[in-house]
């Protein structure tokens, strides 16, 4: 018999059952007991390791994008942009990638309804022969805040009250009142847009700027777009209701149920680009997190295409184990000075090393499927069988030696070392021209909603009036129209 053949998997089941070392288990439904009534004994090895198992069942929960839904599919290149990029993947126009996907809800917790107004997670995972490609990000293409300094308590503002366990609005408008940076985001949570109708017709955006660089050391700015084939759809109230009264689950549902039919769900994916000694010639800062690029700028460019057409086996194993960070990335792509990416690269990694443990990235669905060699050693669950005598490098009785030199950012950097904002802050334009585009009833809807978040009885007048100041900034009209259903005047 050789004991490192069958690595777990349900491949191997036997026809039997056994407890987790392998032995047989006769009886499954009657612990041990002194006689037919009496007491039960500890000794019992089985019914306290299906017991202690069954307690540790669940894993922490994620403090945001809890509640998620995923598949697995392909990414295919359909347009060539090896100009701007060495990464492997995108070596030429017909390149197919196995990846996997997970959507997610953000604020609200597991089990929570998939109606909710809420940004929406929208990840992928590219298993490249470079490692791995993590492309975080939401359905929409801004956040609340800027600095990661700030996410902490911006989170925690949206969760529910630490003493009622209850989401309240007096909660988010206060805090939210002192970052004006965050009303472009109120433009999409609280538009139609803040609920997808299930996850197939939503679009995913990485949010963040990063870098391609091609084989000659070119940099480009790049922001990720994905667009579904099937078009955007949105569930206004009345939907909503009739949804959840039917199933809680309705976009998890949706997802698997179509994948199992065969009508297998298509993401387009593009990009826009920026040459970085342009990033200054805007009226918005190009790493600010609450602006976008505007499109008329910056066209989208073809890059590939995502088809999803295998659901997960294990929801557990492929979905709550699934890990990902913006900080992972192949050759040919590479971060940006983004002040909230740069945090996420250390704290997506940090919150999983804590959730999973220090060698999450040894379960499958985390785990590169290239080859790998490097001398991280043991810790937790550290299930990997390696029989080398040396773990460390350099090492004359080791032939592991470094990989071919790639393509790295050569950006300059200078500066004071301080603690600030950025110098071009534009808070309100961006909401503002969103908001102007849209039909009378969207925007009377919209309107309604922000009426809903500041009727609150908890908020004060001052923050009502700084909010409608906000909204006057971004467009007089609205900000009349909010005063006017509030009774309040706005404070400059």
């Amino acid at each position: 018999m050789d004991p490192y053949r069958y690595r777990p998997s349900s491949a191997y089941n036997t026809p039997y059952m056994t407890n987790n070392q392998g032995g047989p288990v006769f009886n499954n439904t009657s612990s041990m007991t002194i006689g037919s009534r009496g007491p039960v004994l500890l000794e019992d090895y089985h019914l306290v390791e299906k017991i202690a198992n069954f307690h540790r069942e669940r894993i922490p929960e994620r403090i945001v994008h809890a509640r998620g839904a995923g598949a697995k599919g392909y990414f295919e290149v359909t347009h060539d942009i090896t100009h701007l990029t060495c990464a492997d993947f995108l070596r030429g126009v017909g390149v197919q990638t196995p990846l996997i996907a997970r959507f997610s809800t953000v604020i609200h917790e597991k089990g929570s309804p998939e109606t909710l107004p809420d940004p929406r997670g929208f990840a992928v995972k590219m298993y490249t022969r470079e490692g791995n490609f993590d492309m975080v990000g939401n359905n929409m293409p801004v956040f609340f805040v800027r600095d990661a300094m700030q996410f902490p308590d911006v989170i925690h503002a949206m969760k529910p009250n630490p003493k009622s366990n209850v989401q309240e609005w007096w909660r988010i408008m206060d805090y939210l009142s002192y970052i004006p940076e965050s009303t472009h985001m109120f433009f999409w949570w609280l538009d139609d847009w803040g609920v997808p109708t299930d996850y197939r017709h939503m679009d995913g955006y990485t949010v963040h700027t990063f870098k391609l660089i091609n084989k000659e050391g070119k940099e480009t700015l790049i922001k990720w777009h994905w667009r579904p084939t099937c078009g955007l759809k949105f569930l206004l109230e009345d939907e909503a209701a009739k949804v959840v009264a039917k199933c809680h689950s309705h976009a998890t549902k949706d997802l698997y149920d179509t994948i199992a039919s065969g009508s297998f769900p298509e993401w387009r994916l593009y990009i826009q680009t920026m040459n970085p000694s342009d990033e200054d010639k805007y009226d918005f800062d190009p790493m600010d997190t609450t602006c976008i690029w505007p499109e008329e700028l910056f066209p989208l460019q073809p890059v590939g295409r995502m088809v999803l057409n295998k659901n997960l086996d294990n929801f557990f194993s492929e979905n709550e184990m699934l890990a990902f960070s913006p900080g992972v990335v192949p050759p040919g792509i590479t971060y940006s000075n983004d002040k909230m990416l740069q945090c996420r690269i250390f704290a997506y990694g940090d919150t999983q090393r804590h959730r999973l443990g220090p060698n999450y990235l040894l379960l499958p669905a985390n785990a590169p499927k290239n080859a790998h060699h490097n001398n991280h050693h043991e810790g937790f669950m550290n299930f990997l069988h390696r029989d080398e005598e040396v773990n460390y490098w350099p090492s004359r009785f080791d032939s592991l030696r470094m990989s071919e030199r790639f393509p790295i950012s050569k950006a300059h950097v200078s500066g004071i070392r301080e603690k600030t904002v950025i110098p071009k802050e534009n808070n309100f334009i961006q909401p503002g021209n969103r908001y102007r585009t849209w039909d009378h009833d969207r925007q009377e809807r919209f309107i309604g909603r922000m009426v809903t978040a500041l009727s609150d009885p908890r908020l004060t007048h001052e923050i009502r009036a700084i909010w409608i100041s906000y909204m006057s900034q971004c467009d007089k009209t609205l900000g009349q129209k909010l005063a006017s259903r509030l009774s309040t005047r706005a404070t400059m």
